[in-house]
């Protein structure tokens, strides 16, 4: 299986009934719970596989603790629950699989940027597949109300940032894009004064950068909202995040494709400018703002 394979099942994973039942349990279990759900996320195809002692190693619970997790999420018992994680796997894969073949049949004929599109339609169905207006709403709702907000993406997710700051800058109180020629420094410079009452947005892809999971963990220390952007629910910012919003970007041959990032940003911005009647006024200031600026009849 490529990396772009194993993308692509990991949203599927996510989005099946078991995914969902996982993800409840990650944001609202016990601690031990939560260790296990987090587990089985990060690691679902090695999980059909390992007996019930060797998943409790890798949990660092108790095999009691495994039984009654298996238990309290339906299945009767843990050989129940990994027969069902092995099903939902299977299940995700196939239309990978089926993509993955057809992209391979059609190699003598298929260009590369052919090839590149293929991918970029199937992150665009995998992402709108899992993407709920109600995550949008929350994420939006936590944006309208925040003193400040950060935004955050480094490397190549720095233009992903860029953008997002840019689309909201007319409806928040106040937006700081972090990234700049500075780079890591200048944007450690910016949470400064983050806090409670303040907003991350950071963006991770691949290959995810180490900087910007330490920011994170600053804004988060210091009682900030984190929202992620990212491509799986195994990415390392998900863990410190209180949001996730999820873009498939699985590409054969870049590391990561940006194609459903910007249709996540849109859809997410949407979302903010249509929750408050208010801001109908601020999009009518923003058309007198830049009126003058622009070239034929204004919008």
């Amino acid at each position: 299986m490529t990396s772009g394979d194993s993308v692509s099942a990991d949203m599927a994973f996510v989005q099946s009934a078991l995914g969902r039942v996982l993800a409840g349990v990650l944001a609202e279990g016990s601690a031990s719970h939560r260790s296990i759900a987090d587990y089985l996320m990060r690691n679902p195809m090695r999980g059909t596989a390992l007996k019930i002692e060797e998943m409790a190693e890798g949990c660092q619970v108790s095999t009691a603790t495994i039984s009654r997790f298996a238990r309290d999420i339906g299945f009767a018992s843990y050989g129940a629950m990994r027969s069902a994680l092995a099903e939902t796997l299977h299940s995700a894969m196939q239309p990978v699989e089926k993509l993955r073949s057809s992209i391979a049949r059609r190699n003598g004929a298929l260009s590369p940027g052919e090839a590149s599109m293929e991918y970029a339609r199937a992150n665009l169905a995998t992402t709108h597949g899992g993407l709920t207006q109600q995550a949008l709403d929350d994420v939006a709702r936590k944006i309208s109300g925040a003193r400040t907000v950060y935004v955050l993406g480094l490397g190549m997710s720095s233009c992903f940032a860029s953008m997002l700051a840019l689309h909201l800058q007319p409806f928040c109180q106040h937006v700081v894009e972090m990234a700049g020629p500075g780079g890591t420094e200048i944007a450690a410079g910016h949470l400064v004064h983050i806090g409670r009452d303040d907003v991350l947005v950071a963006f991770s892809f691949p290959r995810y950068g180490a900087d910007g999971m330490r920011l994170a963990q600053f804004a988060r220390s210091h009682k900030a909202v984190v929202v992620a952007i990212t491509d799986v629910p195994s990415a390392p910012m998900v863990a410190l995040s209180d949001h996730v919003l999820y873009a498939s970007a699985a590409h054969g041959v870049l590391p990561s494709s940006g194609v459903a990032t910007v249709a996540v940003i849109e859809a997410l911005v949407v979302s903010l400018m249509v929750s408050n009647k208010a801001n109908v006024k601020k999009a009518a200031r923003l058309s007198e703002a830049v009126a003058g600026y622009l070239v034929g009849p204004g919008v």
